[in-house]
């Protein structure tokens, strides 16, 4: 179950108090699904015992920043490597892992966990390694994130068995998870004179995680950018910042035929945007 986790979710639920099974599922032997999606939701205090794995070579997002906005679903993919001792059971039936991120210095002292939905996919690759995907998946909508919390998380993993038994590893690499950015341009007069002043105005915004609506961004340097008509290549005009309300102004002599955009370079907490080039027309 994907979850926000407080730290008492962190260190009860994840790590251990939620890997009790209700009795009835118990009962049936669950299995190591069962277990892992025991483990990803709110439970009861128990006692189980650290299993003897551990998580490598993780990568998170094919190592790109993961954007989000603040409606649709993003999935992000993660492939680690898990190593067992060689007479551990790790069929599906008896054993379930996989990724999780989380903000803070510790998985046990984080302000906020974001857990795969379902165990990963693994493949043996020797009698103590296993290859794994997974995917989180984050939901802006449901409030998995908050604005504050755009920047810099740690990647971990999650492994479980079907009695409960279960191994809770962190500083598995960082990620980047930002707020998604956007960027307009309009260009005019159009047509120009040449010679004469052209004028871009637009505005730089991005999501708010809190609200789940789009805001300026407000005192960032952005690019005014020109390409002349029938080459490929923008080349920076002048920087102007952002007001505050995110908008942006900026102006120059129209010498040629071309497009006009505006460029944000991007920071921790936001990615890069290129407005879409507004074409004038110098006569």
């Amino acid at each position: 179950m994907h979850m926000r986790a407080t730290v008492a979710a962190v260190s009860g639920a994840l790590a251990l108090s939620a890997l009790v099974v209700p009795a009835a599922q118990a009962a049936d032997a669950p299995s190591g699904k069962a277990a892992f999606s025991a483990a990803t939701a709110d439970g009861t205090a128990g006692t189980a015992a650290t299993l003897d794995v551990t998580f490598s070579d993780m990568k998170v997002n094919s190592g790109k920043n993961i954007v989000v906005g603040t409606t649709n679903v993003v999935s992000v993919p993660v492939t680690y490597t898990l190593t067992h001792p060689a007479d551990m059971d790790t069929s599906s039936d008896n054993f379930a892992s996989g990724p999780l991120i989380y903000k803070g210095s510790s998985v046990d002292t984080a302000s906020n966990v974001l857990i795969s939905d379902d165990p990963a996919t693994c493949t043996a690759t020797s009698s103590t390694t296993l290859s794994c995907k997974g995917v989180i998946n984050i939901r802006p909508a449901d409030g998995d994130l908050a604005s504050s919390e755009a920047g810099t998380w740690n990647a971990g993993g999650l492994a479980v068995t079907s009695n409960g038994d279960s191994k809770t590893q962190g500083g598995l690499g960082t990620t980047l998870v930002q707020r998604y950015s956007k960027l307009t341009v309009n260009a005019g007069p159009e047509p120009v004179a040449k010679g004469k002043t052209i004028t871009s105005t637009g505005k730089l915004s991005r999501a708010n995680w809190d609200d789940n609506q789009y805001h300026g961004y407000t005192n960032q340097p952005v690019k005014l950018q020109f390409r002349k008509a029938g080459t490929s290549t923008y080349t920076t005009v002048k920087t102007v910042y952002s007001d505050s309300y995110g908008n942006v102004k900026a102006t120059a002599t129209a010498a040629y035929d071309g497009y006009w955009r505006f460029s944000f370079a991007g920071t921790s907490t936001t990615p890069a945007v290129n407005a879409t080039g507004d074409y004038v027309d110098v006569q």
